[in-house]
């Protein structure tokens, strides 16, 4: 059986062909620990037969959530294709040499960013975080280090749909399933 990640890879060819703005673009739900539903908008920037990677602050909301409940959910949507992919998984840290990689080749002002923001936190206002990026620029010059609090996730997926508009709302919806490190596939009504 083939691997989902194969018609991922295919779709998001499609969708690259196609000019989306973002194709990367995706939807992060993650839940608290109340279990109420939360979700932002995130880009994907890895992905392979293993998971889909994205990076944050681990300090951030979304960070906080999936420490308490790793079990996430994704949303790839490509209206102009009339398209989405749905995954259902478990995240989980990677390496920190992994998040070192992609962290230098972000842009320095993205570095800087990522250093300076307390994401998710309340602040005095815009004029805050400038000061900080202009205290830490006048006294860290160079080369940038990818902050402890900052890095990748990779979403294990349990469960892919991929979801194709039809003609009268007969969506065509094919779902990928993980059992015990293989996958079935079934067929959805829409």
């Amino acid at each position: 059986m083939k691997h989902p990640v194969n018609l991922f890879s295919e779709w998001m060819d499609d969708a690259v062909r196609e000019q989306i703005h973002e194709p990367a673009e995706m939807v992060l739900a993650t839940t608290s620990k109340d279990g109420k539903p939360s979700a932002r908008m995130i880009l994907l920037k890895e992905y392979n037969e293993d998971g889909f990677v994205f990076y944050t602050n681990y300090n951030s909301r979304k960070g906080e959530e999936i420490m308490l409940n790793p079990q996430v959910a994704l949303l790839l949507y490509w209206p102009e294709i009339e398209r989405q992919i749905r995954i259902e998984g478990r995240a989980e840290r990677i390496s920190g040499e992994l998040s070192d990689e992609y962290f230098s080749t972000r842009p320095v002002g993205s570095q800087v960013s990522a250093i300076i923001s307390p994401q998710s936190q309340v602040i005095p206002g815009m004029d805050y975080l400038e000061k900080l990026k202009r205290h830490y620029i006048e006294h860290n010059p160079g080369e940038n280090k990818r902050p402890q609090n900052w890095g990748g996730y990779r979403v294990l997926p349990e469960v892919i749909e991929f979801w194709q508009a039809g003609p009268n709302r007969l969506h065509h919806r094919l779902r990928y399933t993980r059992d015990e490190k293989a996958w079935k596939t079934e067929l959805l009504a829409p």
